[in-house]
């Protein structure tokens, strides 16, 4: 029971080392080139702090982390489905294979365009245009989780004869808990950037937006501000609840 909050601190104590080593370098490479388009760390942060004190900032990381938690979540319930059947039902995965295929190589660009054509600069195509992307990725993971299952859990569930809800909490979710959380850890990192590409393209406030607006300032100091402060976000999210939950989702094989 002690190890677990020592390997949180360890895994903590190495994160912090890495990002102090990467502002050092930054911090020596801004010194040597000496160019407003690279400023120097207490630069960014200065503006970093000014827009959180103003409340620019907390709004529209907020914008941008409702957007990225209404497609992940709409991303995570269909791609599961959609891979969980392909897994089990030969004639599913049959049938869907070449639909799989053709939205994995789907550029993001042009699913983000064509959904702002066709249902306008809404919240709806925000939402939509991010989940076909990452729709695919999550299907292939839970695909691959299904047709790894243990048929003798299965067998086993019969010969007690649970019930089908009884059979899926306690013999296949169980089992496929590693895959979502492999296929969450992935999806977060993929869901949140292309938010940020449909924000600039097609929205009126957000972190992307706020990186538009900016760029076209050449304000590289506020653009980088912006983009570490949802980098932080994510980082916190995936150390302190997905790493986490997919560390516990494998625990029950050892």
């Amino acid at each position: 029971m002690a190890s677990k909050p020592l390997d949180t601190l360890s895994r903590i104590s190495w994160m912090m080392t890495s990002v102090i080593s990467l502002l050092a370098v930054w911090w020596i490479a801004a010194l040597l080139i000496q160019s407003r388009y690279l400023p120097l760390p207490q630069d960014v942060f200065s503006i970093l702090a000014t827009e959180l004190a103003n409340g620019e900032l907390l709004f529209h990381v907020s914008m941008t982390l409702m957007r990225v938690a209404a497609s992940f979540l709409v991303a995570m319930v269909i791609g599961s489905a959609i891979g969980i059947a392909m897994g089990r039902q030969a004639w599913a995965d049959r049938l869907f294979d070449g639909w799989l295929m053709f939205f994995l190589n789907l550029p993001a660009l042009v699913t983000i365009v064509l959904c702002f054509i066709w249902f306008g600069l809404t919240e709806v195509a925000t939402v939509f245009a991010v989940a076909i992307n990452k729709i695919p990725n999550v299907a292939v993971t839970l695909r691959e989780g299904t047709r790894a299952l243990d048929p003798a859990y299965e067998q086993l569930a019969r010969a007690y004869r649970f019930k089908q809800w009884k059979t899926l909490r306690h013999v296949l979710l169980p089992q496929l808990a590693p895959y979502f959380a492999a296929a969450a850890r992935s999806g977060l990192a993929l869901v949140w950037k292309i938010v940020l590409v449909v924000e600039l393209l097609g929205r009126s406030n957000g972190v992307g937006f706020q990186i538009h607006l900016y760029f076209q300032l050449f304000d590289v100091a506020a653009i980088l501000a912006y983009a570490i402060s949802f980098i932080v976000v994510v980082q916190l999210i995936e150390t302190f609840i997905l790493q986490p939950w997919q560390q516990s989702a494998v625990r029950w094989r050892t």
